[in-house]
């Protein structure tokens, strides 16, 4: 998924992906700027320019595709337009698909605006599921992107499948168990227990350290791994009656309410801090953070860090790209849209952005970074995201998707973590934020 921009290998989120933590929609790293600008791929000198418009740092010009297609089509020229964060590019692009003009050959969609698209646009995107082997990609990934009467608006470009980052030399300090396998059988199942090994971590942490970097975090992941949260497949609002949401709030609430936590808002400077001074022992960890990570930890942090699977399959991040009724290069465009996302590519933008592919061919031959790879104390990587991949449930989003899981994180955990304020009065002030947002 991606959120307000996307994600790099190895640059900073910064203040554009803040809005990570608080919409569950992430998967994709950006630069500080909030203007468009745009930006060839690399000079093609063809008789048909097709110009695709991202936001971020999408990963295709950065891992060469956009050349590489060029040399293998001499009659194309490739140019990408790109808007940092998706709250400026997602309304451009809204208003130009309703105005039938001013498209894109390729718009990219992010996973927290691909229901609108899906429910409001349908009409307005070429079905590029009568162009492709729909079987390439993951059930709920193209579910993501496909209308109740069997439309594919887009195809699936990353994912962000789930696991637990953790310092390993925290918890050996801790008196927990450290090796990877062993430890995600501990929480194996069900994010409470996961929670309850926090409790355990704190009874002998390390003078200065936290189990977790904040109750959000917990509450994200957790409800990243439920069927249903805000919607339910009918596009109905369910958020105050979820399964999803009231477990994935009580593990936050237990978080929140008691000493594990170091009560830090994600990708905030404090955050950022954090990792370099192993201020937290875990931290949730899509497969988009492990470039994160080992960017803001450091060199302090090699060989330290470790991954595991997480408690369920959850997925935080991710994009698609669809081709606009209104281009004025359709079957050029629908060629090179099929091409970048063909599990050849998605491998090659996963070996240079980490990037996690939406289509499972690709799984085996992936190969992060041998430098990565150490970092991790020699984790299985791939592996462990791929587990996590296979299994993520379908999830349903909405309209509203994002700024409701806004109004829980940003005012209804931080209530409780930061002000003191009881779970049932932190529910509260949540509750009347939505309603606003639904204008109830």
């Amino acid at each position: 998924m991606r959120t307000s921009t996307r994600r790099s290998r190895r640059l900073g989120a910064l203040a554009a992906v803040a809005a990570l933590t608080t919409g569950l929609l992430a998967g994709c790293a950006s630069d500080s700027k909030d203007k468009s600008s745009s930006d060839g791929g690399g000079g093609g000198k063809g008789t048909t320019t097709l110009t695709i418009g991202t936001f971020g740092v999408f990963g295709y010009k950065q891992a060469g595709l956009y050349d590489e297609y060029m040399k293998l089509h001499p009659n194309i020229s490739i140019k990408e337009n790109v808007t940092t964060k998706t709250d400026v590019y997602w309304p451009k692009t809204l208003t130009r698909l309703q105005a039938g003009s001013g498209t894109d050959d390729i718009q990219a969609i992010e996973v927290g605006n691909v229901t609108e698209a899906v429910q409001t646009q349908a009409d307005k995107f070429v079905d590029l599921g009568k162009e492709v082997d729909k079987s390439q990609w993951l059930d709920w990934k193209l579910a993501q992107a496909t209308t109740k009467d069997g439309k594919t608006i887009a195809l699936g470009t990353d994912i962000g499948p789930m696991a637990i980052c953790y310092r390993k030399d925290l918890f050996e300090k801790a008196g927990l168990e450290t090796d990877r396998t062993k430890l995600a059988a501990q929480w194996k199942g069900d994010w409470s227990k996961y929670v309850a090994l926090g409790k355990e971590y704190m009874k002998k942490a390390p003078s200065g350290t936290k189990f977790v970097d904040s109750a959000s975090s917990v509450y994200n992941a957790a409800l990243g791994g439920e069927s249903e949260r805000y919607y339910d497949k009918d596009g109905n609002v369910i958020w105050d009656k979820s399964t999803g949401v009231k477990s994935a709030w009580n593990n936050a609430m237990t978080v929140a309410t008691s000493n594990m936590s170091a009560k830090l808002k994600q990708f905030e400077d404090p955050w950022n801090k954090a990792f370099s001074n192993a201020t937290f022992a875990t931290v949730a960890c899509p497969a988009w953070m492990i470039g994160y990570i080992e960017e803001k930890s450091g060199d302090s942090g090699k060989g330290k860090w470790d991954v595991a699977a997480a408690p369920t399959a959850a997925n935080w991040g991710g994009s698609f790209i669809g081709v606009p009724t209104a281009g004025k290069h359709q079957k050029e465009a629908i060629a090179l849209a099929k091409w970048l996302t063909a599990p050849e590519q998605q491998a090659k933008v996963f070996a240079k952005q980490a990037s996690f592919p939406s289509t499972p061919s690709a799984y085996a031959s992936l190969k992060p970074l041998a430098d990565t790879t150490a970092y991790f104390s020699n984790a299985p990587i791939a592996q462990i995201f791929s587990d996590s991949a296979k299994t993520i449930p379908t999830q349903y989003f909405g309209t509203k998707d994002q700024p409701i899981g806004t109004a829980i994180t940003d005012v209804g955990i931080l209530q409780v973590e930061q002000k003191g304020k009881t779970p049932a009065q932190g529910w509260s002030a949540a509750t009347n934020e939505i309603k606003d947002v639904l204008g109830q």
